[in-house]
């Protein structure tokens, strides 16, 4: 599981409210540009523009633009449909082959025939190659790939995994030029050749990558533009000011809630020409308790905190409203989401509540622990936040709690070694199923690392859903596990995140970008009139 940690939360970007603006104009799925190129900013670094190695926010918004996957993700949408596919689906009652055939006339960008051998090719190389910064784990269930004919590609699957649409959709599912990759290493001079909407005219790391649109493309997406620029920043001020002087279009994630305070008032004014655009997301925080530790090992203590937390304080008071309260592992906008932290233990403040299960456990003097974080990873908010928490606790009287930090790597040396009686997580996920939210920290092997084991979790729930193709029918298992969680207490759920984009007022179309799929399309962004 060593590379899903690469998709762990990353900084949350913040605003106090939100200004939604309707995309408009026309486009085409033949890869005709149809509007002014555009130019945004962001902090997050591009690792890799071969997708063997990235799994970072930064590369797979690069992934998503320049090559295309047999599926996708339709704006606003949680459920695959066929993109270089013209139809995959499975062919057995265990979700364990999985036949598609290719649209006709597909082309990469240097103009050569996309065919079933370079799907196999770079699948099995991305298998292969097995970087550690890439996201070979996603494709772990792959058995062997079939090739009966250029137009026809099967997976068999070494288990039952009824997500595998929904990971193939991803950046992990890019399809490369068999004949432009090597087969066992990564591809080293900063190029890529897709069959995406756009082609990557160039990238040079820490700086900006030029993409233009790609004349050869045949797939869903409507371009509404000719072109896009990523310039990459080092800090947010900077990247402030470049939206406010004009210098970028857009500003995707990088901005605290101060600099979109700051730009929300500008907007409010009408001084200034932008806008603050808001979309669903699926980023969560959760607080892990380790169960082996003294302390915390106890449910009693455990639930005594689920009791205490309140999680619409520091949401207001850290975040100024820029996430929303979670009230389970499985966030709103997923299939079987329920909030049954809620149920069982309130909106939070309850000291009664908190004070009743500690006494039924014989608890009666103080409990002592240490929040631990670490004040980079999972954003600049989340000091502020566990302080917050800490208080809260503290002024119950039952708990005498304080907060320590480390760097990201000592962080997570230490937990893996168990050092840590409570600290925080967070999740970027990779694709929008339950699933996501639940194998990686319940299931075998899990990224937690706090020995939380459910027998029914392992051994019923998870493999039942994943063998389980029609998603919604996995809500009354997803449901349970959910309730099992918030019973057993091995994590606190705090925060579902919201997305947002800061942009100069005629940048158009941005609210399809913002959806718990986590595709940022290029395709979606036009220029249009200014609105000030």
């Amino acid at each position: 599981m060593r590379n899903r940690v690469q998709r762990l939360a990353l900084p949350l970007s913040a605003t106090l409210t939100a200004v939604v603006v309707a995309g408009c104009g026309t486009g085409g799925s033949d890869g005709e540009a149809t509007g002014d190129p555009l130019t945004m900013g962001i902090t997050d670094k591009v690792t890799a523009v071969d997708p063997a190695a990235g799994y970072d926010v930064g590369s797979w918004i690069v992934f998503n633009n320049v090559f295309q996957s047999l599926l996708s993700f339709p704006k606003g949408a949680t459920k695959p449909e066929p993109e270089a596919a013209e139809s995959c689906k499975f062919t057995d009652e265990a979700s364990k082959t999985f036949d598609c055939t290719l649209r006709g006339g597909l082309k990469f960008s240097n103009g050569e025939a996309l065919t079933s051998e370079d799907v196999k090719f770079s699948f099995e190389r991305t298998i292969k190659i097995n970087d550690e910064n890439g996201p070979a784990v996603l494709l772990d269930s792959i058995k062997t790939i079939d090739t009966p004919s250029p137009e026809r590609v099967v997976f068999h699957l070494k288990y039952s995994d009824a997500t595998f649409p929904m990971k193939i959709a991803s950046g992990a599912g890019s399809i490369v030029d068999h004949t432009q990759y090597p087969a066992d290493k990564l591809r080293s001079d900063s190029k890529a050749t897709g069959s995406g909407p756009y082609k990557l005219d160039s990238y040079e790391a820490g700086k900006e990558a030029v993409f233009s649109v790609n004349g050869d493309y045949q797939g869903s997406a409507e371009i509404r533009n000719s072109g896009m620029t990523m310039k990459f920043f080092g800090d947010e001020p900077t990247l402030k000011k470049a939206v406010e002087d004009g210098s970028v279009d857009l500003a995707y994630r990088g901005l605290d809630s101060a600099d979109i305070a700051s730009l929300q008032s500008s907007s409010i004014a009408g001084d200034t020409g932008i806008q603050v655009v808001e979309g669903t997301g699926a980023e969560v925080q959760h607080l892990v308790f380790n169960l082996e530790d003294p302390v915390v090992g106890n449910k009693a203590v455990r639930r005594a905190v689920a009791y205490l937390i309140d999680r619409k304080a520091f949401i207001r008071d850290v975040y100024q409203r820029t996430a929303s309260p979670l009230y389970s592992i499985v966030p709103a906008g997923i299939t079987g989401h329920n909030t049954a932290f809620f149920d069982r233990y309130g909106e939070g403040g309850d000291t009664a509540g908190a004070q009743a299960a500690l006494t039924q456990a014989g608890i009666t003097d103080k409990v002592s622990f240490t929040l631990w974080a670490t004040p980079v990873r999972f954003g600049p908010g989340t000091v502020a936040e566990l302080k917050a928490i800490a208080k809260q606790l503290n002024d119950s009287g039952l708990f005498d709690v304080d907060v320590k930090t480390t760097d990201a790597d000592q962080y997570a040396k230490d937990i893996e070694a168990g050092k840590y009686a409570v600290y925080v997580r967070g999740w970027v996920p990779d694709y929008p199923d339950p699933d996501n939210f639940t194998a990686p920290f319940f299931g075998d092997g899990n990224v937690l690392g706090n020995n939380y084991v459910n027998k029914k979790i392992t051994g019923e729930l998870l493999p039942r859903t994943a063998a389980e193709a029609g998603r919604a029918a996995t809500s009354a298992d997803f449901e349970d596990l959910q309730n099992m969680v918030a019973d057993d207490v091995p994590i606190i759920p705090l925060w579902q995140g919201k997305q947002y984009v800061v942009s100069r007022d005629n940048i158009n179309g941005l609210e399809w970008t913002l959806d718990p799929s986590t595709v940022f399309r290029f395709w979606e962004i036009q220029k249009g009139a200014s609105n000030s």
